[in-house]
C-alpha cells in the first residue's frame, strides 16, 4: 500500500469503499507505519464523508443483501429478499451491514433482525446507521485486503541484503573450497583446514 502508484492504490481502496474521495485521501496520505495506523486514518476519512460521497458509496454496494455462508432455505430466504425490497424501496439505497464479528450461523437471524429494526428508521437516521456500517465494512475489507497482500521486506532487511551485497566475496583456497564468509567452516572440501 505504502509503496504503489497513487493510482494503483486508490483502485485497491476503492475496493473497500467505492468513494473516490475516500480512497483518494487514503492514498494521499501514504506512508502508513502500519495497519493500525491505515485503519485510523481509514476510520477518520469514512466519519468525513459528505452526502454525496456516501451515496456514490452506498451506490457500489451489491444492490440485495447478500445470503450468509451456508445460504438460506425456503421461508428465510423469501423473508430476506422481501425484507431487502422494502428497504430498498423505503431508502432508496442497498442495505449495508458488516458481519465481521458475528457467527456465521447466526448471520442470517442478525441480517433479518437489522433489516427489520432499521425499516422503522428515519431516513436521516438510518443514513447515519448505513454509513457505520460501511465504515465498518471498509475496516474490515481493508484489513483482508492487506492480508492477502505479498508481504514487503522491511527496512532492516533491505539494508541487510544492501550490506551483504556490499561485502567482497570470499576466494577460495586452491583445493581447500570456498569459505562461507562470517565462519570458519568450508563447503565443498574433503579436507579439513589447519
Amino acid at each position: 500500500m505504502n509503496t504503489t502508484s497513487a493510482e494503483d492504490a486508490e483502485r485497491a481502496l476503492m475496493t473497500c469503499c467505492a468513494s473516490r474521495h475516500w480512497a483518494r485521501r487514503l492514498a494521499d496520505h501514504r506512508p502508513y507505519p502500519d495497519l493500525d495506523a491505515l485503519l485510523a486514518a481509514a476510520d477518520e476519512a469514512s466519519y468525513d464523508l459528505g452526502q454525496d460521497d456516501l451515496g456514490e458509496a452506498l451506490a457500489a454496494e451489491p444492490p440485495k443483501a447478500a445470503l450468509p455462508a451456508g445460504g438460506a432455505h425456503g421461508a428465510a430466504a423469501t423473508a430476506l429478499r422481501a425484507a431487502t425490497a422494502a428497504y430498498e424501496s423505503r431508502f432508496r439505497h442497498a442495505f449495508v451491514i458488516c458481519l465481521d464479528d458475528i457467527a456465521p450461523s447466526e448471520a442470517l437471524d442478525h441480517v433479518l433482525a437489522s433489516l427489520r429494526d432499521r425499516l422503522g428508521n428515519d431516513p436521516e437516521e438510518e443514513r447515519a446507521l448505513a454509513a457505520e456500517e460501511l465504515r465498518c465494512l471498509a475496516r474490515g475489507r481493508l484489513a483482508r485486503l492487506l492480508r492477502t497482500a505479498p508481504p514487503q521486506p522491511t527496512q532492516a532487511a533491505v539494508q541487510a541484503a544492501v550490506q551483504a551485497a556490499a561485502q567482497p566475496a570470499v576466494q577460495p583456497t586452491p583445493g581447500t573450497g570456498t569459505r562461507r564468509p562470517g565462519t570458519d567452516t568450508w563447503r565443498n572440501s574433503p579436507y579439513v583446514p589447519v
